[in-house]
């Protein structure tokens, strides 16, 4: 496994349509030395969302790669395998994940001093409406939803920092000071 030793190892974790893709991507523009380990799904790509916002793989191909011990975290969520690989990041780079919280965990588990981030929306209508914006049916929306008390109370019982998603800037900020402080303590250390 590729080292990450030395690194600052960034989680951002929430529930679906709380914002997290958009503050990711402002997080990757404003900061160079921000490498983004982009994850693997098997569920369907979503009308309008990006090609590269996953690599969309079959189960066949995912399980292979599970075999082949080429995830650093995977789980089965709402019927879909999810999973980062094996991080490759460029010399210098800080990686940032977009994973949910028990990716998370599996995570810590490797990485005991990564920055776990709980993004979180102002209220659970405004999720609940950004999910059906986004082409999510009502099945969909109705477990996520549900998932998201859960998983909220995972983040709190793990120690994330949990970061409100009211003003994009706004939580993208709380985001970058936390990985300004966590770079701080690593360039301080013997």
């Amino acid at each position: 496994m590729t080292s990450l030793e030395g690194r600052s190892v960034v989680i951002v974790s929430g529930p679906g349509g709380v914002g997290k893709g958009t503050i990711v991507e402002q997080l990757l523009a404003r900061d160079p030395c921000l490498w983004l380990s982009r994850s693997w799904t098997t569920r369907p790509r979503r009308p309008a969302e990006p090609a590269e916002a996953y690599r969309f793989v079959d189960r066949a191909t995912f399980e292979a790669a599970i075999d082949r011990g080429g995830f650093l975290e995977w789980v089965e969520f709402l019927d879909y395998l999810q999973g980062t690989p094996v991080p490759d990041p460029p010399e210098g780079a800080d990686v940032l994940l977009e994973i949910d919280v028990r990716g998370g965990r599996q995570v810590r588990e490797l990485v005991p001093d990564a920055v776990l981030v709980f993004v979180d929306a102002p209220s659970r209508e405004h999720q609940r409406k950004r999910l059906e914006n986004r082409g999510d049916d009502a099945a969909t929306v109705a477990r996520r939803m549900e998932k998201t008390a859960s998983e909220r109370a995972e983040a709190v019982e793990m120690g994330y920092e949990i970061v409100v998603n009211d003003e994009v800037s706004r939580a993208v900020r709380a985001i970058e000071n936390l990985i300004a402080t966590d770079r701080e303590r690593r360039r301080s250390q013997p």
